[in-house]
């Protein structure tokens, strides 16, 4: 079920509000619960009970970690047996065929007969929770957070529907509290409505309109693509994939806010960004922070000399492309994005920093654009015939699309707003309208916040109403990290 969808902006959310908020307090958690596995069993009931499983394990796990918490020998074995197991679903269900697809590559070379592929499918967002609840089990056994042996709370905490499929990637202690006691106020309440219509709008008008560009151009074969259309092809992705996924991570905050939750940000403009190292910092936050505790960390930081923490760079990144989709192209996107991070930290930052303004934001510009090649492309050898494209060495034939059947008056629209919605613009201008504001007097100032609010109401309500109009008119809607 997607939150851009008719089913769930006016039956699913609506029920589950009311509902929600009719039940005495003690029965809240309960209902989010009940709405957390309907949602996910939309997509398929076998991939709720496979969840179940995974949450059962870390249930079990984290009990077991607890009550050894002063003995590190067995704590450590229970622990060990914990990732195991999750490591294992996800390996299972996420890279079985990945694993036999590669070695039918190398068994290709040697005669002898490949293996046939699995029917195993993969469940949406896997990735998501199984990172998520391990960070619960691992936090339990660093004593970072008190165990949970309330079943239903440590389900409701993996499976709550807001972030369930496509994060942000939630710590179990930043809402441990919340899961037993939050409040849902008007202000909260009205900020999460405004919150989910700015994600919703960043998706269905923004993300939805570069997507059918992206998408047509990517399936156009490479000699029929001009280096216009690549560029454009790229730079549409590009926009696509920042606002799609950012818009689904606003949307779940604003969710949150609604059920009385606060999730942490999970986006801050990356694409103004200086340097790889800063794009890292402000992409997908709760993902990068993830390998940061969990694993960068734990393997020696950069606290054990600069060879070390290069070898601990790439093993981190070679994870992060792996852990982003059953593919070379992700293992080699992120091995790129850390080869850069590498030479970055090897001196390559300080020269970046004495650069004139503009040239550290278009390297890495340039850089996260070029790296998208690689996560949009469906395999390596696609990956390079469009680079080759990109730059003038792919043989061009006369029936080379025209990139102007892309452009028209919507198009620019959205990548005006798109533009201005990568940057803090729209942060800025309300700043500043909001500084003016306050030099008048209390009463002129009120009446200026009540004007405000009035405008910003009346515009959230047109928002909702045309991309209303956008979902029940195009059934053109995907979700980039649903496939997770």
């Amino acid at each position: 079920m997607l939150f851009s969808s008719a089913v769930f902006l006016f039956l699913f959310l609506p029920l589950t509000m009311l509902f929600t908020f009719l039940v005495p307090r003690q029965l809240k958690n309960y209902i989010l619960l009940a709405a957390s596995l309907i949602f996910y069993a939309w997509g398929g009931v076998y991939y709720m009970f496979l969840m179940l499983i995974s949450v059962l394990i870390n249930y079990f796990f984290g009990l077991k970690v607890d009550k050894y918490a002063d003995n590190n020998k067995i704590k450590s074995k229970y622990l060990f047996w914990g990732v195991f197991l999750n490591l294992l679903m996800l390996g299972v269900f996420k890279y079985t065929n990945f694993i036999i697809h590669s070695v039918n590559d190398l068994l290709g070379f040697t005669g002898i007969s490949t293996i046939p592929q699995t029917s195993i499918q993969l469940p949406i967002g896997i990735s998501f929770f199984t990172f998520q609840a391990m960070s619960y089990m691992i936090d339990v056994y660093r004593k970072d957070t008190l165990v949970q042996k309330k079943f239903s709370d440590l389900a409701l905490y993996v499976s709550l529907f807001p972030q369930l499929i496509a994060g942000p990637i939630v710590r179990y202690h930043d809402i441990a509290l919340q899961l037993e006691n939050r409040t849902v106020t008007l202000d909260k309440f009205k900020s999460g409505i405004q919150r989910f219509i700015i994600g919703l709008a960043r998706k269905v008008l923004i993300a939805n309109t570069f997507a059918a560009i992206a998408d047509d151009i990517f399936a156009t074969p490479y000699q029929n693509l001009s280096i216009e259309a690549a560029w454009l092809g790229i730079i549409a992705y590009s926009i696509q994939i920042y606002f799609d996924f950012s818009g689904y991570s606003d949307m779940a905050i604003g969710l949150g806010r609604m059920f009385g939750f606060e999730f942490l940000e999970n986006f801050n403009f990356p694409y103004i960004s200086k340097s790889i190292k800063e794009f890292w910092s402000r992409w997908h936050i709760s993902l990068s922070t993830w390998f940061r505790d969990y694993l960068y960390i734990p393997l020696g930081g950069n606290k054990q000399g600069k060879y070390k923490t290069y070898r601990n760079l790439f093993i981190v990144f070679f994870i992060t492309g792996l852990w982003h989709g059953a593919s070379w192209n992700f293992v080699v996107w992120g091995l790129f994005h850390g080869s850069f991070l590498i030479i970055e930290r090897m001196g390559f930052g300080k020269i970046l920093e004495k650069l004139p303004k503009p040239l550290p934001n278009i390297y890495t510009l340039f850089i996260a654009i070029m790296a998208w090649v690689l996560f949009r492309s469906n395999n390596l050898t696609d990956s390079f015939s469009y680079y080759k494209v990109l730059f003038g060495f792919s043989n061009i034939t006369t029936n080379s699309i025209n990139i102007k059947i892309f452009l028209n008056n919507e198009t620019y629209i959205a990548f005006v707003f798109a533009i201005l919605g990568s940057t803090p613009f729209f942060i800025f201008i309300y700043n500043k309208l909001k500084t003016i504001s306050l030099l008048f007097s209390k009463k002129t100032h009120n009446y200026i916040s009540f004007v405000y609010e009035i405008i910003a109401s009346g515009f959230l309500i047109f928002l909702l109403f045309i991309c209303t109009l956008y979902l029940l008119s195009n059934s053109y809607n995907p979700f980039i990290y649903f496939r997770f």
